[in-house]
């Protein structure tokens, strides 16, 4: 972990940056006068193949789900779908 105080985050962003993606750092506190206020991270961004179906089995709906679809279209655009 590494913390710098804002006008250092200001000076030496592009520096910070190059030190998570080459994963010298895990994370970079950003501090205010010492006190941590933000914490930077890089982002890991799940693939869309692996979300699609990933609640699949572990719940079930009950009844008709699409039942009201016609209703809930004629309210939001004023026509049928």
């Amino acid at each position: 972990m590494m913390q710098v105080n804002i006008p250092e985050t200001k000076a030496d962003f592009f520096k910070l940056i190059h030190l998570l993606e080459t994963k010298k750092e895990d994370f970079i506190t950003v501090a205010r006068n010492g006190k941590p206020v933000v914490k930077i991270t890089l982002i890991h961004e799940v693939p869309v193949s692996k979300r699609i179906g990933v609640a699949k089995g572990r719940f079930t709906v009950k009844g008709d789900f699409d039942a009201d679809n016609a209703g809930i279209a004629e309210m939001l655009t004023g026509g049928g779908m």
